[in-house]
């Protein structure tokens, strides 16, 4: 109930904050910045050394390229179909291809499932984390607007100096260095930051003026966020004979709502970013429930 409680006065925290002109009309800028540069990196940093490699980690990893491709395909079909341009669909893409493993993600299964099950959502979160700092920022780059000539040198040039792309790198890197432990209360500091931080970002960027012109669009991706992606790694589960936790914690984290990092990706490379807050929003609201009937349903079939 903490969190729910959290994710809500935040989210609110920001809308007012904006209403009512208690901080300037940019400042989630800086806030986003914060997050990218110190905050998820320290993901990285804490999670990524403590994994150990085994075939255990293969379905969950597996779960989040599903989520995404499938995200892709379909975003790819849909806007094709409407004639979206570029921009829109990238927008439509980083809104549905990645969910909310931690920040909601986390405490619904210490809810569901107790806190052991973390083992494996914390695979389907790095995973989830590592596909958005590579498929999700080049996507982004290449759909954004932008005033820089795109070239495949551009494109590795942002790639490796995105800050979150960099944590991955040092975080396998240094994993080998047994004194990087010591650094954990430093990277539980940081990374606590992420949650209530990206939440009230979202609650000052959030503007449901218009929604109804973009409700196509939010209702697509929300539809494939919380039915369309869990459904999809249900099915490859079922097809591999994948059974137990694994199959039950992979199958529950697709089921979360949008990854809340989209917004801040979204405003970093000039995507539809009320697009994409609206959606997280609206996925968050109902996700608390269609997460119920999945924690029924998967404790009913596994």
């Amino acid at each position: 109930m903490a969190n729910i409680a959290l994710i809500v006065f935040c989210t609110l925290a920001g809308i007012i904050f904006k209403k009512y002109k208690l901080v300037p009309f940019d400042a989630h800028k800086g806030i986003n910045t914060f997050i990218l540069y110190l905050a998820l990196p320290a993901v990285s940093l804490k999670y990524i050394p403590k994994i150990a490699v085994s075939k255990d980690l293969i379905f969950p990893i597996l779960s989040s390229v599903i989520i995404c491709a499938g995200s892709y395909i379909l975003m790819y079909a849909y806007c094709r179909y409407k004639k979206y341009s570029k921009r829109s669909r990238s927008s439509l893409e980083i809104s549905s291809g990645y969910s909310n493993t931690s920040f909601i993600g986390f405490p619904l299964i210490m809810a569901y499932y107790g806190e052991k099950q973390l083992e494996t959502a914390i695979i389907c979160d790095q995973s989830m984390f590592i596909i958005l700092s590579t498929i999700g920022i080049i996507g982004a780059m290449k759909s954004g607007k932008t005033t820089e000539k795109l070239s495949t040198l551009l494109i590795v040039k942002r790639f490796i100096t995105f800050p979150p792309v960099i944590g991955c790198i040092l975080a396998l890197a240094l994993s080998q260095f047994s004194w990087l432990q010591y650094a954990d209360p430093f990277f539980d500091k940081l990374t606590a930051t992420i949650g209530p931080l990206a939440l009230f970002s979202l609650g000052l960027q959030l503007n449901i003026k218009g929604w109804k012109r973009k409700a196509p669009q939010i209702s697509m991706a929300v539809f494939y966020k919380l039915l369309i992606a869990p459904l999809l790694v249900l099915a490859a589960a079922l097809l591999l004979g994948i059974k137990g936790d694994t199959a039950k914690i992979s199958i529950f984290e697709a089921s979360m709502p949008t990854l809340i990092t989209a917004s801040i990706i979204a405003e970093q490379f000039h995507l539809n970013s009320r697009l994409v807050n609206l959606t997280i929003g609206i996925s968050i609201l109902l996700g608390f429930a269609t997460t119920a009937v999945w924690a029924v349903a998967l404790n009913f079939l596994f």
